[in-house]
C-alpha cells in the first residue's frame, strides 16, 4: 500500500499542473488530489519542495511516504495541524468529486 501511495505521488510530480494546489508557502506547494484507480485508504496530502515530496496523512498529522528538508517538513507538519479541520474538508470535497478550497498559507 505504501509503494502504492508512493508511486503515485512520484508519478503525479509529472503532472502537478492537472492536482488541486491547495496552500504554497516558503517555496513549499501543497496539493491534494484522489487518484480514481487507486483507493485511498487514509485522508492524505502531498508537499512538494524543489525535487522533494513528501504525503502527509489527515486524520492524525504523521507522514506516509517521503520527506522534505527539515525546516520545510517541520513548517509542513505545523500548517497541518493548524488547518487539520479544513484539510478534512478538503478531502471530503474531492471524495465527492468536488474542488477542494485553498486553505490560508503558513505566516
Amino acid at each position: 500500500m505504501l509503494f502504492v501511495v508512493f508511486a503515485a505521488a512520484l508519478a503525479a510530480l509529472g503532472s502537478m499542473r492537472k492536482l488541486p494546489e491547495i496552500s504554497r508557502f516558503f517555496g513549499i506547494i501543497i496539493r491534494m488530489f484522489v487518484e480514481p484507480a487507486v483507493r485511498h485508504h487514509r485522508p492524505h496530502f502531498h508537499a512538494y519542495y524543489q525535487n522533494d515530496v513528501v504525503i502527509i496523512a489527515i486524520d492524525a498529522i504523521s507522514v506516509i511516504a517521503g520527506g522534505l528538508p527539515r525546516r520545510q517538513q517541520r513548517m509542513v507538519e505545523a500548517w497541518a495541524e493548524i488547518h487539520q479541520d479544513e484539510l478534512l474538508e478538503d478531502w471530503a470535497r474531492l471524495q465527492a468529486g468536488k474542488q477542494p478550497f485553498a486553505i490560508e498559507q503558513l505566516r
